[in-house]
């Protein structure tokens, strides 16, 4: 529970309302026992259930929160089989659904999105429903998606030389030989933004455009409580470069534009979900009009 306490030893106060941005919370409650032991839990008093990374939780929704109305928008259920491309570098298999609408044949020449995490967006942010709808109703192109599980998403995530290497030399060339593609887009949230950020930097001809939310672009100034990760001065070390403008000299010359936009919710699937449109819809549509 949240208290919020404002003084007003004067009494000249009629009320106080809280003023956030925030539309939506998701929340537990933590019980402390006798004993001493605590326990989080989602709150009995309320109905409302999301799932997330981390399993269930509460959600709270305030006055203007308005869920995607794609959502409830008729559409075509696509096509989804499963493709494991294996890593000599990595001793594993980089798993992946390929989704494409129904009655498109391989040979089609399509976009494709790689997504990072894709498994998780697809059940916890319905990615494939938002496809589905936008290319039932005319509003996305015709394309194909690439559902990336994350394996060791810590390790293969943190600006991972030898994933990025293998995601451009192994990966790509493989869905190359099962569908036929015209360009590639990349997508990714957290640590996956970050994963698709550095494969992209690393090797420029990976991806055409990139689709990033709520990036792990951790600064050492600004994000000390992540010293305990793993990779963090992987992650720094890169970010620092990337912010220096030490980026390939094909990226420079090509001065890719940049857009910048902001959600009132936090760093969670259903947030993610919420920006797909329009700003996802829109880097589509501006790509293939």
């Amino acid at each position: 529970m949240l208290r919020f306490r404002v003084p007003d030893p004067g009494h000249r106060l009629a009320g106080v309302r809280l003023a956030q941005d925030v539309r939506r919370m998701e929340y537990l409650l933590e019980l402390r026992h006798a004993d001493g032991s605590r326990e989080l839990v989602t709150d009995h008093a309320n109905p409302l259930r999301v799932q997330g990374a981390f399993g269930e939780k509460s959600v709270l929704e305030f006055a203007g929160y308005r869920p995607p109305c794609w959502l409830s928008e008729p559409s075509e259920p696509g096509v989804t089989r499963p493709l494991d491309v294996p890593v000599r570098a990595h001793g594993a298999a980089i798993s992946m659904l390929v989704w494409a609408p129904a009655g498109v044949d391989d040979s089609e020449q399509l976009p494709l999105l790689l997504v990072h995490d894709g498994p998780e967006y697809d059940s916890l942010a319905n990615l494939g429903k938002y496809l589905s709808a936008g290319v039932t109703g005319g509003w996305l192109p015709r394309m194909r998606a690439a559902l990336l599980s994350p394996g060791p998403r810590d390790r293969w995530y943190s600006a991972n030389s030898r994933y990025s290497r293998a995601l451009r030399t192994v990966v790509i060339p493989a869905l190359a030989e099962l569908v036929s593609t015209s360009s590639r887009i990349a997508m990714g949230a957290s640590l996956g933004a970050l994963a698709m950020l550095h494969a992209h930097c690393r090797y420029p001809d990976t991806f055409d455009a990139l689709f990033l939310q709520s990036g792990s672009f951790f600064v050492p100034a600004v994000d000390g409580h992540e010293r305990q990760f793993p990779y963090f001065q992987r992650v720094t070390a890169f970010v620092a470069d990337v912010s220096a403008g030490s980026l390939p000299a094909e990226l420079q010359r090509l001065g890719y534009p940049a857009e910048l936009h902001e959600v009132p919710d936090v760093h969670n699937y259903t947030a993610w979900r919420d920006a797909f449109d329009p700003y996802l819809t829109r880097l589509l549509q501006r790509m293939y009009p």
